[in-house]
């Protein structure tokens, strides 16, 4: 986080929270919704000035809920996730992860596939769906312990832990139901104001 936003938050710590600005997509692209209407759907406005981007990207952070937000000065600004909290592509050279935000994956602890054939993984920096642009490339590199293609493996119908060769040690590889991805991953995938009046409750 940027010292200029600490500073801010140590001077002015009651500012309250807004919801509904903000969303990011499968694809790792924040959106800016000017009706503050996030929570209702909706692709939202592209936003494409670098200076803006990288400010967002030093100051995403998460709270203990696991609602994600981009701490704006001294003003938590909660988004949308439209499918989870990172999105990971591969590294230029092609041998390990990195974040949307452009952080190194420094390793991963379990991998996730779901019932859309989209892979998920948990860092130590949170948890992501790796883009899909990079999917087949991943799923090709990607190996049980004793070295036998992943996509291979898959067609046993056995548990089956995975690594990265070169990169990640071995982590387990689980199939689960998309709906079930954010409870799971410990995350909320469309935060509400709980204190706002009359608002109707969403589902994550």
């Amino acid at each position: 986080m940027d010292p200029s936003v600490k500073d801010a938050i140590a001077r002015w710590p009651d500012v309250p929270a807004v919801f509904g600005w903000l969303s990011l997509d499968a694809r790792g692209r924040w959106r800016l919704h000017p009706q503050g209407q996030a929570a209702q759907g909706g692709p939202g406005e592209s936003i494409t000035n670098a200076q803006i981007l990288g400010f967002i990207n030093r100051n995403y952070e998460h709270d203990e809920a696991g609602r994600w937000f981009f701490q704006n000065g001294p003003q938590r600004v909660y988004l949308r996730l439209d499918a989870a909290p990172y999105v990971f592509r591969l590294s230029d050279d092609s041998r390990t992860l990195v974040t949307h935000t452009d952080a190194a994956v420094d390793t991963v602890s379990g991998w996730w596939l779901d019932d859309s054939g989209q892979l998920y993984a948990m860092t130590p920096l949170g948890p992501g769906i790796v883009l899909d642009r990079d999917l087949p490339a991943l799923l090709d590199r990607l190996a049980t312990p004793d070295g036998a293609p992943l996509l291979d493996a898959l067609d046993s119908g056995q548990a089956l832990s995975v690594t990265l060769p070169h990169a990640y040690p071995a982590a387990p590889l689980r199939q689960i139901a998309q709906r079930d991805l954010a409870a799971t991953l410990g995350f909320q995938a469309n935060p509400i104001d709980q204190a706002a009046p009359g608002e109707p409750e969403r589902g994550e």
